[in-house]
């Protein structure tokens, strides 16, 4: 994240802090504040600048810490004016929060709304298990969910700031070319494929489930807008396997950057209920759809891999592809039928939920 935290210091990070606690405050205040305040600056380097292009031997430790010294901008005029500079811990903090929830915000509701407004099948809202209100309440709980997981990722980052991750910048010889950059993409994939498997299998066990994952699993028929609908814990577990990578392998920085992107667009996407693809491999929106009508299957996010191994996996239904039947009455009371039995042994014979048809019943 240190390349988009430059970019927001570059152009408004400096001057803000600098307005908000210039260094001459340090006069003004009593010492223990100013100590707090400074707590995890680099303060014997501060004043430090590249521009003569000289970096004492002495530093060399400190070039993969953000905001030490500049990356991929120049030393802006306020770069060391203020009391909490670039490298400042509760700056980064306070930017990171800020920076990563109106990102989080922006993505989930551009990429949800393109995707409710060209592709998403509305018929789905006459589903006997749509819920009351259903998209008003997946809005919500995202919308209040987002910060609370960008809080919890926050130390994350810090790692990743302080120089403790894998994440490098040049692509020459020494870091293995193109040919390397190419080779994360995947084994990206597969790795957090694997690690989100075993979460997502974890958070249905029973207690975990009722306590965590429920919340997630109130959307029994999806929209666009259920695809960050979780528990902020909930959320927030199921990505780590992302933060883990760059700790475990080498990764390059505009590739976390993309994939950081991609996965947020995938999740929307295997929530959208558009059915374009039934790729045995490829764990997809009919796949994901499985597992909120039947629960306990397909737990993956990209593959099928480890459902097959983890023996969960579930074949989505052949009629979910089929245009005049996918939404007949007929198919949709023959999934309640079948959810309802799975629903009853997770979840007890109580239901929570209003639906708009009303009682099963009557959906029935």
């Amino acid at each position: 994240m240190d390349l988009v935290l430059e970019v927001f210091d570059y152009a408004i990070g400096d001057s803000l802090y600098t307005r908000l606690f210039p260094t001459a405050l340090q006069s003004t205040i009593p010492p223990t504040i100013a100590r707090t305040l400074k707590f995890g600056n680099y303060s014997d380097y501060a004043q430090l600048s590249v521009s003569n292009g000289v970096m004492l031997d002495t530093n060399a430790a400190l070039k993969d810490v953000y905001g030490v010294f500049p990356n991929i901008l120049p030393e802006s005029a306020q770069m060391y004016a203020s009391l909490l500079p670039r490298h400042n811990i509760i700056r980064q903090c306070l930017s990171l929060f800020v920076i990563m929830t109106v990102f989080g915000w922006l993505l989930y509701f551009s990429v949800a709304w393109i995707s409710y407004m060209t592709i998403f099948d509305r018929t789905i809202f006459n589903h006997p298990r749509y819920l009351k209100n259903q998209m008003r309440l997946e809005i919500h709980q995202a919308a209040t969910s987002i910060p609370v997981m960008v809080l919890l990722t926050v130390p994350w980052f810090l790692l990743e700031l302080r120089g403790y991750s894998k994440l490098y910048m040049n692509i020459d010889e020494s870091t293995g070319g193109w040919k390397a950059v190419l080779f994360q993409l995947p084994c990206f994939i597969m790795f957090t494929d694997c690690g989100i498997y075993f979460i997502h299998r974890w958070l249905h066990w029973p207690r975990v489930y009722k306590m965590l994952h429920k919340p997630h699993h109130k959307w029994i028929v999806c929209t666009p807008f259920a695809s960050h609908a979780f528990h902020p814990v909930d959320g927030y577990a199921q990505s780590l396997p992302y933060h883990w990578f760059p700790f475990v392998f080498p990764l390059h920085k505009v590739a976390y950057l993309f994939l950081f992107t991609f996965v947020n667009f995938w999740t929307v996407m295997i929530h959208d209920g558009a059915y374009f693809s039934n790729d045995p491999f490829v764990n997809g929106t009919a796949c994901h759809t499985i597992h909120h009508l039947y629960f306990n299957y397909n737990y993956g996010q990209f593959t099928t891999l480890w459902d097959r191994l983890g023996n969960s996996y579930r074949r989505p239904d052949d009629n979910l592809f089929d245009r005049s039947t996918k939404d007949s009455k007929q198919v949709w009371n023959d999934q309640v039928k079948k959810m309802e039995e799975i629903r009853g042994a997770l979840e007890g014979n109580a239901d929570d939920r209003t639906y708009v048809g009303g009682s099963d019943k009557k959906n029935m």
